[in-house]
């Protein structure tokens, strides 16, 4: 990677990111040995310009940052660093400089639910469940999404919310195998929702 280090007088700027909730910690500044130290120990280290010196975030506190990628923008001047914290970033004790709260939108596990069964459907694993579903053809895949939501239907007249959760869940899991049987994603279905939600949307 072709960094250019010229343009602030050694340094670039490098916006930390939390790799799982892509919330923005911090914005630090690395000069070359910063960046380098950062690449070889997996910490992030920064160049301090008040105190003319290297430093490790964490290094005293405990804080650190992981790292688990590192790319610069298209005039490669500026870095995005995306980490996963070991405690809060900021030096006040919040998990952001911003001071928010660094939570998981536990929506984006859908994605990653989706990759995951997507791998399934690629490398098809004996033993797996999701490999059962995916032999058993089309037919088996949209006779389970039918049966949890019957179930999910029972649980929200009768039931209670925690059971009505784990029938929905069980609901959406077969959806995206099913939805993956068939070569799409769930960020298809998202996204649907999403025209539908917009003031010119007409239903078809």
């Amino acid at each position: 990677m072709d960094i250019d280090f010229n343009k602030m007088n050694g340094l670039v700027p490098a916006i930390i990111q939390d790799s799982t909730t892509r919330k923005v910690l911090m914005l630090g500044f690395m000069n070359e040995e910063a960046y380098r130290q950062t690449l070889a120990t997996k910490r992030v280290t920064f160049w301090s310009r008040t105190r003319s010196c290297l430093w490790t975030k964490g290094e005293t506190s405990g804080n650190y940052l992981e790292l688990v990628s590192l790319k610069a923008d298209c005039d490669n001047d500026t870095l995005l660093v995306e980490v996963i914290p070991h405690g809060p970033t900021c030096h006040k004790g919040t998990d952001t400089c911003w001071g928010e709260t660094n939570d998981r939108n536990p929506l984006l596990f859908l994605t990653e639910l989706q990759d995951f069964i997507y791998k399934r459907h690629e490398e098809m694993p004996e033993g797996s469940y999701t490999t059962s579903l995916f032999k058993d053809g089309t037919n088996r895949m949209a006779q389970k999404v039918g049966e949890e939501a019957l179930e999910a239907v029972i649980e929200a007249v009768t039931g209670n919310d925690e059971r009505l959760i784990y029938e929905c869940s069980d609901m959406l899991y077969h959806l995206i195998v099913l939805l993956t049987s068939k070569g799409l994603r769930i960020e298809q279905i998202a996204k649907e929702l999403e025209e539908r939600h917009k003031p010119s949307w007409h239903k078809h």
